[in-house]
């Protein structure tokens, strides 16, 4: 079992910088420019595939780092070069994540590596959870998914919504209802290949932020596809619901053990974030001059600076601490992923804000990208669990009680 330590290796530091220069040289160029234009940034991502830091090699080299930090330490060098082709870059990986969570080892085989493609072929993959009446609410989900003993396929119908990029993938994995009297223990995994007919893009959202991240509506009507698609199996299905039904607790859920599973790598997205608006800040501060000095000869934006890179570094402890846990297997029995992607999550918006301010006029134009950092920190309070739900997490883990 790996030791915690805060001290990258040689080689976890050889990654690190050849992410930070790929964010550098071709993500902060160009982020503006796919922050106004709102569509999904293919050359950018290309040229990431191209380095072989869009493919599966290189995520699964990450996510397999015995100490756990592989993968945040480049999830938030991405998010320092900007977080809406960061989203466009790492999107997939949340698909491929519900499939490592929920699948056979056939078919972590078989999808995975159809969700990346190659350099030659990029594909894309989605994870479609939330749907229009059913967001944090797992239990009110409606989409449906029918067995057809008599072909071996599942039927499935329904409208997902909030899916990074949804209807634009290759690979979509559907979270639909199978026994609708367990409420969310009821729930399955399913992956509908490429082509299946009657799956379709909905609205594509405009957002505040992220823009450059595709986010769609996905809609399934008469989607048929074979038993094997079923993510783990018919018989590890059958027993799992025979276990709800019989009121066994521990059933689990298809879609919050993804969510589990990615927290503290969604709260490395929210530090990358916020390390690039203070950065931003600090460098302006030093060298904005009024009433005859830098303006960080002053307390009251000194102070702010100090408070920012404090919550900044406590904040990537959590999300180290969350991601060593889970790849030594330790249990988050205090709900620590919650905690990291909480605190991480709340972090980007205050520093973010913070930055604005220190810059002042300046910081509310798109002159300036610290105005894109805060439209993109916003997110991260509310997407992949609130941080109200974050806390009614973290709340139940520490009391035992079903806390509301």
């Amino acid at each position: 079992m790996a030791e915690f330590t805060m001290e990258l290796d040689d080689e976890q530091k050889a990654v690190r910088d050849w992410i930070h220069g790929f964010a550098a040289d071709v993500m902060r160029p160009a982020a503006a420019e796919w922050d106004e234009r709102e569509e999904f940034p293919w050359p950018v991502v290309r040229e990431a595939a191209k380095i072989g830091l869009y493919s599966l090699d290189f995520y699964a080299k990450q996510f397999f780092d015995p100490t756990g930090l592989g993968i945040p330490v480049a999830i938030e060098e991405l998010f320092w070069g900007d977080a809406g082709l960061g989203l466009a870059i790492t999107g997939t990986g949340l698909a491929a994540v519900g499939v490592l969570t929920n699948g056979t080892e056939e078919q972590i085989g078989t999808w995975i590596p159809q969700m990346y493609g190659d350099e030659h072929d990029v594909r894309l993959a989605a994870f479609c959870s939330s749907e229009p009446d059913a967001g944090s609410d797992v239990s009110a989900m409606r989409t449906r998914a029918v067995h057809d003993e008599a072909k071996d396929e599942w039927v499935i119908d329904g409208t997902k919504t909030w899916a990074t990029n949804g209807g634009i993938a290759d690979v979509h994995v559907v979270v639909a209802v199978v026994e609708p009297g367990l409420g969310a223990r009821g729930h399955a995994s399913f992956v509908v290949p490429p082509g299946t007919p009657g799956l379709s893009q909905g609205q594509k959202f405009r957002k505040h932020g992220i823009r450059a991240s595709h986010t769609a509506e996905v809609v399934l009507d008469g989607v048929r596809v074979p038993g094997h698609c079923l993510l783990g199996g018919k018989e590890k299905l059958d027993e799992r619901l025979a276990r709800a039904r019989e009121g066994a607790t521990g059933s689990g859920n298809a879609a919050m053990a993804t969510f589990e599973a990615s927290r503290p790598a969604v709260g490395a997205q929210a530090v990358g974030i916020a390390r690039a608006a203070y950065e931003t800040a600090l460098d302006y501060a030093r060298t904005r001059v009024q009433f005859g000095r830098p303006i960080i000869d002053n307390q009251g934006v000194a102070f702010q600076l100090a408070d920012m890179r404090t919550r900044i570094d406590a904040a990537r402890l959590l999300v180290w601490r969350a991601s060593w846990m889970a790849a030594t297997g330790k249990p988050f029995t205090a709900a620590e992923g919650s905690m990291s992607k909480l605190f991480a999550g709340e972090t980007a918006r205050e520093v973010t804000a913070q930055a604005m301010q220190i810059l002042g006029g300046n910081g509310y134009t798109r002159d300036y990208p610290v105005e894109r950092m805060h439209r993109d920190a916003a997110i991260y309070t509310i997407f992949e669990g609130t941080s109200e739900i974050q806390r009614l997490v973290i709340a139940r883990a520490l009391s035992g009680m079903p806390i509301r």
